[in-house]
């Protein structure tokens, strides 16, 4: 039984949609009169004729007609986007399909978007190359009543036209705010890259500061040794200067006590002289020696002045660095507030507020290097004045000494030169004595052989 009733009320139901589409037209239907009235009035030249023999090219003037004024679409209008598409799927042979026959496809496309907004959902490409006079009359008039009813609700259209607009220069604001952030983050990756070849500098002369640094450390160390080693063979020339001097002090006295006996032998005085000879070469061997040392102290003493030199240029260069590292930090203040105004703008922008959030993350981690650059750099600077003032301290005792030595060299030389002076004296005395004992021998030696002739001749007599 509900089989047999199931067609019957599909029969009813598709009557009744039929009725009610067939009421809406009419009531929807307008005059011919009146259709061709409204038509010639909007400024298209149109009979009753025409509308009751319809020509195709004119029918579609009309209809480009009312496109242009509802939606601005002419077949001009869809022209390139077509000619596009043509390329696209035909390439080289466009000519395949004619300009008009695709300029008219896509035409037909706009109007059945506007005639599905005015009712009318059947329309047909054959509607525009093989109108119909019902058909035109049901068209025109649902345009007709759509363009009466724009005109009622232009208030309201304007508003939704104007938000429209709004939204549009919005949306150009948001896209020209979008490429000047693309820009702008391009800026900021060009920065990070000059900035990440600045730190890799800044890296490598840090590193070359800290092989500098502990070279000079070990050669410090090893002019520390060698200082060592200068101020224990320094006491030990002094204990060897003072026994010379004790023992020359010795030999004059020895001297004082041999000089009597001295004139009465002119042997023992001339192996005297000699070993006088000896201990002064002997002296002056041992002040070159003194003077080589010193010489040596000397050079040891400018190794430290440019030692010195060299740790005030490592200096100038931390300072250098510490500049460098300050002006690093304010670039990063600068960027930090570039990266503030980006989040604020960026919150419509998903892409951009990913590459915010990466490159947030990047400057964090070179803030982070950068901090501890910093910090090894701060450091570097405290030990290198630490150092600094160690050497100055070194340098300051150093010349203290080099100065008192240079005092008691002076004393020595004096002592010494005074020492030669009487050496030479007491020669110069000793070598008189001997000639006036030579001439005392000869005239003794005479008297005695003129005694003994004498004696002889007295003998004989």
């Amino acid at each position: 039984m509900s089989y047999q009733f199931r067609p019957q009320a599909n029969g009813l139901n598709g009557g009744r949609s039929k009725q009610h589409q067939n009421d809406s037209d009419a009531f929807m239907r307008l005059p011919d009169r009146e259709i061709v009235g409204c038509i010639s009035d909007i400024g298209v030249p149109f009979a009753l004729e025409d509308l009751q023999k319809p020509n195709p090219q004119q029918i579609q003037k009309v209809f480009e007609w009312f496109a242009e004024l509802l939606m601005n679409a002419t077949r001009e209008t869809v022209e390139p986007a077509m000619r596009a598409a043509a390329e696209d799927i035909c390439g080289e042979h466009m000519e395949i399909v004619p300009a008009d026959t695709r300029n008219l496809m896509g035409f037909y496309v706009a109007l059945r978007r506007l005639l599905v907004e005015c009712g009318i959902t059947d329309f047909s490409f054959s509607d525009l190359l093989k109108p119909a006079h019902d058909r035109l009359v049901k068209i025109f008039s649902y345009i007709i009543n759509f363009v009466r009813f724009r005109e009622s609700q232009t208030a309201t259209i304007d508003e939704h036209f104007n938000k429209s607009e709004t939204t549009k220069a919005r949306i150009e604001n948001l896209y020209l705010d979008n490429q000047d952030m693309d820009a702008r983050l391009d800026e900021m990756k060009r920065q990070r890259k000059t900035m990440e070849g600045l730190v890799k500098e800044k890296t490598r002369r840090n590193d070359e500061l800290k092989t500098r640094l502990l070279e000079l450390k070990k050669s410090q160390e090893r002019i520390a040794e060698r200082l060592e080693r200068v101020k224990s063979e320094k006491g030990r020339l002094t204990g060897v200067l003072e026994d010379k001097t004790e023992r020359c002090l010795g030999v004059r006295q020895d001297s004082e006590k041999l000089r009597p006996y001295v004139l009465q032998s002119p042997e023992a005085l001339q192996s005297s002289l000699t070993d006088l000879s000896d201990n002064l070469s002997k002296d002056r061997s041992q002040i070159d020696n003194l003077e080589r040392r010193t010489r040596a102290l000397q050079t040891s003493a400018d190794t430290f002045g440019a030692v010195l030199n060299d740790v005030t240029s490592c200096t100038k260069v931390l300072d250098e660095v510490s500049s460098e590292l300050h002006k690093e930090d304010e670039e990063n203040f600068k960027a930090a507030k570039r990266r503030d105004a980006l989040s604020e703008k960026g919150n419509n922008v998903r892409e951009v507020e990913r590459h915010e959030a990466m490159l947030q993350r990047q400057l964090k981690r070179w803030l982070d290097r950068t901090e501890s650059v910093r910090s090894s750099s701060k450091e570097k600077a405290d030990g290198a004045k630490t150092k600094m003032e160690e050497l100055r301290a070194v340098h300051r005792r150093l010349t203290k000494e080099r100065g008192e030595k240079g005092k008691e060299m002076e004393r020595r030389r004096v002592r010494i030169e005074q020492t030669e002076k009487k050496m030479a004296d007491l020669k110069e005395n000793i070598e008189n004595e001997i000639h006036c004992a030579q001439d005392e021998y000869l005239k003794m030696d005479s008297h005695i052989k003129l005694y003994i002739t004498e004696m002889e001749q007295s003998i004989l007599v």
